[in-house]
């Protein structure tokens, strides 16, 4: 079974990418650049290593698996400045939990929510398409079938909730809600969260909100998140604000800081427990002197301002320089740029062979639809995560070939 299951995960879009460039030798007389990934190029505050180092006489200590207190009370209390909460709804205890990096989580909550049956068939785990490819191969590892919810211009990039079938919400286990989206930018608004939550509350399913990308955003208005619109609806049909939402978020984007590979779930105490149960097993904690520079972090707000200023001067360097271009679009949020070019791959190696640039083919982190129409084929993804100089040097060289 496990073999049969790996077997289908064939298909990861960097992998795929090495192979359509692999007979390509660039023939710009310029560094070749990645632009592929969405790696943070920008450093992280320095005083999250002066942390680190002032505690190394803790790198001999087994971390704790949910977060030293320090940390699970600066996650909370920033889930409470952030979406409005009144000090202390969030329990410190019981409903936060430190990850080692988003992706963990988002995989191992798959295996937790997808039981062996759902109305009698095989569960269903929705998700977006385009997606992150870690929810198709969660919810092959736990056993449920991928229902992919296309996220088109037309539906404003994020999938279209009415047009769910009644048999496939009856059947599904978990949906994978990803806001601000990877990768159109596209931000679900507080009316497009309450049906997603009326939806898994009515149909008995776990929403999880992927909001990762959360604090870049380049509009006025911060985008609102699970936590806050679900305590807004007030208790579930099991007692609580959260009641069939978990949410997730990380340091990666918003500080800059993928390599300290901390980011944490929120949710409800019940299902908190359960994940850190699950994750005992399987999963390594964040060392303790990274937990307590990620609570640095997560009290520090300064260095998220400034850091969501370099890459709305980056997005505004793309709107001059590509902004000509019929395939362009300005995201909400993000940190990518998810233009039409026609054939995505063709673009992708003409990109590399005469620009030295490597960006993603948008059919690598699309499905199939049933008609067998890919719908991020016509689409490439570009990563704006280099400096600013480097950004407009690459958008330049990009807008001339498109």
């Amino acid at each position: 079974m496990l073999n049969e299951r790996l077997a289908q995960l064939n298909d990861y879009p960097f992998t795929r990418l090495a192979g359509l460039i692999a007979d390509v030798n660039p023939r710009a007389n310029e560094a070749p650049l990645a632009m592929s990934i969405g790696d943070p190029q920008h450093q992280p505050p320095a005083f999250a290593a002066e942390i680190v180092a002032q505690h190394a006489d803790r790198w001999n200590a087994y971390p704790s698996q949910p977060g030293i207190p320090e940390l699970r009370e600066a996650l909370a209390a920033w889930l409470e400045r952030r979406y409005k909460l009144a000090p202390q709804t969030i329990d410190r205890a019981s409903q936060v939990t430190s990850i080692a990096g988003a992706r963990e989580g988002l995989f191992v909550v798959a295996l937790m929510a997808v039981g062996r049956h759902k109305s009698g068939k095989t569960p269903v785990a929705l998700m977006p398409n385009p997606l992150y490819q870690v929810y198709y191969g969660a919810a092959v590892m736990a056993g449920a079938e991928p229902v992919y919810l296309p996220a088109t211009r037309e539906t404003g990039f994020l999938p279209d909730l009415d047009a769910i079938p009644a048999d496939t919400l009856a059947r599904t286990a978990i949906f994978y809600l990803c806001s601000p989206s990877n990768p159109e930018g596209a931000v679900a608004s507080t009316a497009y969260i309450e049906k997603a939550i009326g939806l898994a509350r009515e149909h008995d399913f776990l929403l999880v909100m992927d909001e990762c990308y959360s604090e870049l955003y380049y509009g006025d208005a911060a985008p609102p998140g699970g936590v806050e619109v679900a305590y807004a609806l007030g208790r579930g049909p099991k007692g609580h604000a959260l009641d069939n939402v978990m949410c997730f978020h990380t340091l990666s984007k918003r500080s800059s800081a993928a390599g300290m590979r901390s980011g944490f779930a929120v949710g409800t105490p019940g299902d908190i427990a359960t994940l850190n149960r699950l994750r005992s097993y399987s999963c390594a904690a964040t060392p303790v002197p990274m937990q307590l520079a990620s609570a640095a972090l997560w009290r520090d707000e300064a260095h998220v301002v400034e850091n969501r200023a370099r890459y709305k001067a980056k997005f505004d360097a793309a709107a001059r320089l590509l902004g000509g271009h019929k395939g362009f679009y300005a995201p909400q949020a993000g940190m990518f740029l998810w233009i039409e070019v026609g054939d995505g791959e063709a673009a992708t190696r003409r990109l590399w062979s005469e620009a030295a640039i490597k960006v993603l083919p948008g059919r690598y982190i699309a499905k199939n639809e049933p008609d067998g129409r890919n719908i991020g084929a016509p689409f490439i993804r570009i990563a704006l995560v280099h400096d600013l100089d480097t950004v407009e040097r690459a958008l330049s060289r990009i807008a001339t070939l498109l």
